[in-house]
């Protein structure tokens, strides 16, 4: 088992590239690319990253050309630049999302899917273009074009990739969630945005486990009152089309159709391409749409310049297609990249099925959760022993803040030269904030930097930057992959209290954040859950960073309870199997956190829970937990994946009446 002793020292890197890789890697080319091609001056990445905040139309004209965008970019490349609601890149463009992903043909690999071990196939390129075409030519038939939406409720399989390029090569909108929805939770999202068709799964596998969706599906459809597709996957699609009142199988959608080469429509860069949707825990989840041109923009730089992913390299993340980091993956697709796809539960059959799968496929880049990374730690799993893992040079975390215990993981337990990139931005932007950066060494709990054409800072309540405090993580440029709006916010009045009310004309992430003495960042949490013993702001991340590098604590989560006109800091703990929460281990956890925190971070009262709630895409929900144990509701419960956790909150709420 990982052994936290033998952990890299705080004040030395835990990785540090080779002057050979800085010198060849994609980031490097390009700003060399920049520099030539524009006469700037630019000596380093330092100075490439202010030139790309500075000159950002020429910046964003730049990764166009450099990544060979398919369309027309027009005249312009930022109108209005100074004031960020108004905005506009390439307002002259013309472009299609689904073509500048389908940018190969041939027998090589597209896809490659794993369901558990249950399920497992792969798709050529040319298979790809194949079915993209026949749904395209569906989608037509059922009278679907330019601004409908389709609402598709799918696994993370090849199937659910084809339908969402058909739709986008028409300029219909998609929006997705994964299967372990409940009834309310899909309601919830797609029925705000009315779709013309709702594309289902018939069941699928968790936990080697089939979970039949049939009947949620049967009260699913009526309500949204659209027709209805049903992808054949681990169940009997036929039987529950056929119960449909407008239902059809995709099979029996496409039989008709021929493959000829994909049409594509040519849209405006601002075209709406997808529609995604905030977690949803403290009432009906936003509706957030985002652009054709701003997504492709954007995850082109991700992909190509921050995490070094080139033609025919397996890219890999564990998301759902209920997760913004699924049209993430699926943007790889862009730079030649083959998507390997998995779908269930990481731990099935074992706790390897992961990197069994990385080691037969080869992964270059594998792409997870902190959790994830944080649960394989204390299960004894290290892939370094047991897999070989020599084409993977790339290692991303995202969904909470990574535990400095969890980065030495990466290096002692999964592999040493791997560049490893804990990245931050969110549902909001579909893409990154802060992530990696190839050219840069890798600092045990940092973050490595901002995003090339983002203007990434943190500012104390009163608007001014600082640095080495914490404070809020703010942009003050805009950028492409703002989005286009809210569903149903003509006048954008949500849109604006969203972002751009805390600063005048800078958008506000809600992330609690910190700039490093390397110039990295820190993300300590979400704002709102930032916790106020005696008016100094702590982050729940930084009581994490401490609690989960104990054996005996397998998950945690921290809030603020009101508390004699102050708050007072409240842990709750869920213990590694056969433990119990005695006074030996409640004075093992403080002493932890006083030592390697503060004494300010100390929790009031520790309390021992059976289970944490989270959302589908495995987010611990504090404001949830903060709500019921002050006696309010739960707007939104149908956004959690666990909803049952909170009663043992509930209950928990009489021991902190004392």
């Amino acid at each position: 088992m990982f052994d936290s002793r033998n952990s890299s020292m705080i004040d030395s890197p835990l990785f540090q590239p080779g002057a050979d890789q800085i010198h060849t890697c994609a980031i490097t080319r390009f700003r060399e690319f920049c520099a030539c091609t524009y006469k700037a001056d630019l000596p380093d990445h330092d100075a490439f990253q202010q030139w790309s905040i500075d000159e950002r139309g020429t910046f964003w004209s730049a990764v166009w050309d450099y990544c060979g965008v398919i369309g027309q970019p027009g005249p312009r490349d930022l109108i209005n630049g100074d004031v960020m609601l108004d905005a506009r890149f390439f307002p002259d463009a013309s472009l299609n999302f689904a073509e500048n992903l389908l940018i190969k043909h041939g027998p090589e690999d597209a896809l490659i899917f794993r369901g558990e071990d249950k399920v497992s196939y792969r798709w050529s390129w040319d298979q790809l273009h194949s079915t993209v075409s026949k749904l395209q030519q569906a989608f037509r038939a059922m009278g679907l074009g330019r601004g409908d939406r389709i609402s598709a409720m799918m696994p993370n399989i090849p199937e659910t990739i084809a339908c969402m390029l058909a739709a986008a090569s028409i300029g219909t909108i998609w929006s997705s969630c994964s299967p372990d929805f409940g009834e309310q939770g899909v309601l919830d999202r797609f029925g705000q945005i009315e779709p013309k068709l709702f594309i289902t799964c018939d069941a699928y596998w968790y936990n080697g486990k089939l979970q039949d969706v049939s009947d949620e599906v049967r009260n699913v459809a009526p309500k949204l009152g659209c027709a209805v597709m049903v992808v054949g996957y681990a169940g009997d699609a036929e039987a529950l089309a056929a119960s449909l009142a407008d239902g059809r199988t995709m099979d029996a959608a496409t039989i008709p159709f021929t493959a000829r080469p994909v049409e594509y429509e040519q849209l405006p860069f601002g075209h709406p391409l997808y529609i995604l949707f905030s977690s949803g825990t403290t009432g009906v989840p936003k509706c957030i749409v985002h652009s054709a041109g701003g997504t492709l923009l954007q995850h082109l730089k991700e992909h190509r310049f921050h995490s070094g992913v080139g033609d025919g390299d397996k890219l890999f993340y564990f998301t759902t297609a209920g997760w913004m980091m699924w049209n993430w993956l699926a943007s790889g697709l862009a730079s030649g990249a083959t998507l390997c796809l998995f779908d269930g539960s990481p731990f099935a059959p074992t706790g390897n099925v992961l990197w069994d799968y990385a080691a037969e496929e080869k992964f270059a880049v594998f792409g997870t959760s902190a959790k994830y990374i944080d649960a394989i730690r204390k299960g004894g799993i290290e892939p370094l022993k047991t897999h070989d893992l020599s084409e993977l040079h790339h290692i991303t975390s995202t969904g909470s803040p990574l535990s400095q215990e969890g980065f030495s993981f990466v290096y002692e337990g999964i592999k040493p030269d791997v560049q490893f990139a804990s990245i931050s931005g969110g549902t909001d932007i579909l893409s990154c904030f802060v992530l990696g950066n190839p050219v840069k060494p890798v600092w045990r709990g940092e973050i490595q930097g901002p995003g090339l054409g983002l203007a990434v800072d943190v500012w104390d309540d009163e608007g001014k930057p600082v640095r080495r405090e914490r404070g809020e993580l703010v942009c003050t440029r805009a950028f492409p992959s703002m989005p286009v709006g809210f569903w149903n916010d003509k006048e954008g009045a949500k849109y604006r209290a969203a972002y751009f009310e805390r600063f005048d004309n800078v958008w506000w992430q809600g992330d609690f954040a910190e700039w490093t003495e390397h110039d990295g960042l820190i993300i300590h949490g979400r704002s709102d859950a930032t916790l106020n013993p005696g008016g100094v702001r702590i982050g729940t991340a930084e009581i994490y960073n401490q609690v989960e590098q104990l054996d005996e604590v397998a998950e945690a989560i921290c809030i603020g309870q009101d508390w004699e006109d102050d708050v007072r800091v409240i842990l709750f703990v869920r213990l590694a199997p056969g433990l119990e929460l005695d006074a030996n281990l409640e004075k093992k956890i403080k002493t932890k956190i006083r030592t390697g925190a503060s004494p300010r971070h100390v929790p009031a009262k520790i309390i021992e829970v059976a289970d944490i709630p989270r959302t589908k895409s495995g987010k611990i929900v504090e404001l949830a937990v903060r709500e019921v144990v002050h006696g309010r509701p739960v707007k939104n419960k149908e956004a959690l994946a666990n909803p049952e956790a909170l009663e043992l909150f509930a209950i928990a709420k009489a021991l902190l009446a004392q």
